[in-house]
């Protein structure tokens, strides 16, 4: 064992991974487990700053080839075994579409780019559950690669500047200052990039870098300090763990919970020859042996625990607590075998240690291999689709008629936009108005009012419904109210308009609930919903516009078109994906619902779910077409034959 090898930073590894495989094996009592990911960055910010700088010092410049050596032998080995064997294994476990999906997702991750891949993911609006891509957990050692190349770079100017701890310290400071601040802005504003973009997560592992700065006499002369600040950084990182949810808006301002947290015991562990208070405290605690075994093997924990909860839920999505615990063990298996086959004897093989370059070109040739693996695997198993299984992906991705046409406004967007369809000289007008859930029946009501003389008028804009309130949008982590200002512009407009029927449609308030499990949605929500409605109906009513509002589609508790491609593959039946009616189409709040609209003079409700439910069962395939494209939008083709019905309902 090295000299400066540090048992605290063992034991704070396991703590790390810990509260991530908590977090992704759904316990509840550790709801901010995820917040064990900032922990690794922070311990990376002050091993590898210290070790640069402690070879600058001594040789007065930076051997990268060597260190990046060192890096490849740690950490590619391991990860591509992994990745290899997530693909295999999701041969015999995804539908070939998900498999050629994810197959993307393990070539960026070979690549070590995933992180920028899952950016654009995260605004896809209709982009498939993140909780089923078993490679996602690779974006935090994207960040992580990412930052061992551009971080000696950063040290090398700090000591071109002024040499010393002075320089890095100035360096280190403002690039981690500038990162938090644009990360804190950006949480806000557009949190998946704040979240996964690497420069906005540098000034978490700049906070380990700066903790190296602090010279180990401080603490050894302040013991009692230490001690005490020790304990307090286990607060912190207790507190983020138990207190922190995955629908707050983190990174930002919170995230500065356990960074602070495990600077702190970092700083009071780097003091030699302390008092026995000191050593007793939590450096002790982390140095405890189950903490330094499951140190040694965090980072194959880390790897193999997410890939197999995934393919786990996939064969059983409602897995009891026994079958956690045995996925549990199987991550555990895994990774021993893994930890004691490739990741330690790759990293101490003597001869790779010999020469930078004995370790770079495997690296390059396995990285190479991990690319082009995943994308062949991407690409051939699209070509094993047989008809209907192809029928069923074009299904989901087709966009209905106002999304092709650009015609619904992103999040951002506050100003409306009116996109005409049909005749500008039609005798009638009808206007669209309302979120995804009024978009989806664009395509029928077009091709019903092109048939009818009648030109279609549409203000839509995602996530945004036309009652008048407030939305928390998890994508945005945030209240919505850039929907707030586009809502009331629209109204303007529609009014000034003048159309001869007013067609809304939004998602209810039963399938917001469903959507936000983990997060305490209060009952007066429910009456907020009522009232924006009512209140909205009202502005058109008064203004002498009549109003249509077709009821909500079923809320399904799986993504149906991936649900539907699996029963195909495996050879059983789509009806497998079906809900009971009272789970999916919450009846009594429809008639909640039927009865405002009702109330409202020249305010109509049109209720279309038979076409979707029988009296007991709400169907996910119907009359051979994909019903819904995710777990509550219409797939477009299925939506285009339900043309006759909008007709017959609105003209």
């Amino acid at each position: 064992m090295p000299a400066s090898f540090r048992p605290d930073i063992e034991g704070l590894r396991a703590l790390a991974v810990a509260g991530v495989i908590a977090f992704h094996f759904g316990l509840a009592g550790l709801p901010g487990g995820f917040a064990g990911v900032d922990i690794f960055f922070v311990i990376s910010g002050y091993l590898i700053t210290r070790h640069l700088l402690a070879e600058i010092a001594e040789t007065g410049r930076l051997d990268l080839w060597r260190f990046y050596a060192r890096r490849a032998r740690r950490l590619l080995p391991a990860s591509l075994f992994v990745i290899l064997a997530t693909l295999v294994a999701g041969a015999f476990i995804l539908a070939p579409e998900e498999q050629s999906l994810y197959s993307k997702g393990a070539m960026y991750a070979s690549a070590y780019m995933i992180n920028l891949w899952l950016i654009r993911w995260s605004f896809d609006y209709f982009a498939a559950d993140a909780t089923s891509n078993p490679f996602i957990h690779f974006w935090s050692l994207s960040v992580e690669e990412q930052f061992y190349l551009a971080w000696p770079a950063l040290l090398v100017l700090a000591a071109w500047l002024r040499p010393g701890k002075r320089g890095a310290i100035l360096v280190i400071g403002i690039a981690g200052l500038i990162s938090f601040a644009v990360c804190a802005w950006l949480t806000t504003m557009a949190q998946p990039w704040a979240f996964y973009f690497s420069p906005l997560r540098a000034w978490e592992f700049a906070a380990g870098g700066l903790a190296t700065m602090v010279p180990q006499k401080f603490w050894q002369d302040r013991p009692l300090l230490a001690a005490r600040l020790a304990w307090l950084g286990l607060a912190f990182i207790g507190g983020a763990y138990l207190s922190f949810n995955e629908d707050a808006p983190f990174p930002g301002f919170m995230a500065l919970m356990p960074v602070a947290g495990t600077v702190l015991l970092l700083l009071a562990g780097a003091g030699k020859g302390l008092n026995n208070e000191a050593r007793n405290g939590p450096s002790a605690v982390l140095a405890l042996p189950p903490l330094q075994w499951v140190g040694k093997l965090s980072y194959s924990l880390y790897l193999w625990h997410w890939p197999v909860i995934v393919y786990a839920a996939t064969l059983v999505p409602e897995l009891s607590p026994l079958q956690r615990l045995g996925c549990m063990a199987l991550t555990l298996a895994l990774s021993l075998f893994t930890y004691h086959v490739i990741e330690n004897p790759i990293r101490r093989n003597g001869w790779l240690m010999a020469n930078a370059a004995r370790a770079l070109v495997p690296a390059v040739l396995l990285t190479g291999t991990g690319v082009a693996a995943a994308y062949a695997n991407a690409r051939l198993v699209v070509h094993d689709l047989d008809p209907q299984q192809r029928s069923i992906a074009a299904s989901a991705a087709r966009p209905s008629t106002a999304r092709e046409a650009g015609c619904v406004l992103s999040y951002e967007t506050v100003t409306p936009k009116a996109c005409i369809f049909g005749t500008q000289t039609a005798g009638r007008t009808i206007a669209l108005f309302g979120d995804s859930h009024a978009d989806h029946w664009s395509t029928p009501l077009i091709e019903a009012a092109e048939k009818n003389n009648t030109k279609v008028v549409t203000w839509l804009k995602s996530s945004c419904r036309a009652s008048r309130m407030t939305v928390w949008v998890s994508k945005l982590k945030r209240d919505y109210t850039e929907c707030d200002q586009w809502r009331e512009r629209s109204i303007r407009q529609i009014i000034a308009a003048r159309p001869s029927l007013v067609v809304i449609s939004e998602i209810a308030q039963s399938s917001l609930r469903k959507m936000s499990v983990g997060m305490q949605m209060p009952e007066s929500r429910d009456a907020d919903a009522r009232a924006g409605l009512r209140a909205t109906l009202t502005a058109f009513s008064r203004a002498g516009l009549k109003v249509a509002f077709i009821r909500d589609v079923p809320f399904n508790d799986d993504h149906v078109d991936t649900c539907v491609a699996r029963a195909l593959w495996r050879g059983q039946t789509p009806s497998l994906c079906d809900q009971k009616r009272t789970e999916a189409a919450n009846d009594a709040g429809a008639a909640i619902e039927r009865d405002i609209v009702r109330t409202v003079p020249g305010a109509s409700y049109i209720d279309l779910t038979n076409q979707f439910c029988d009296q007991n069962t709400c169907h996910a395939f119907i009359n051979g077409k994909l019903a819904y494209r995710d777990r509550h939008h219409l797939a477009t083709p299925f939506a285009e034959s339900l043309e006759p019905v909008v007709e017959k309902a609105l003209f």
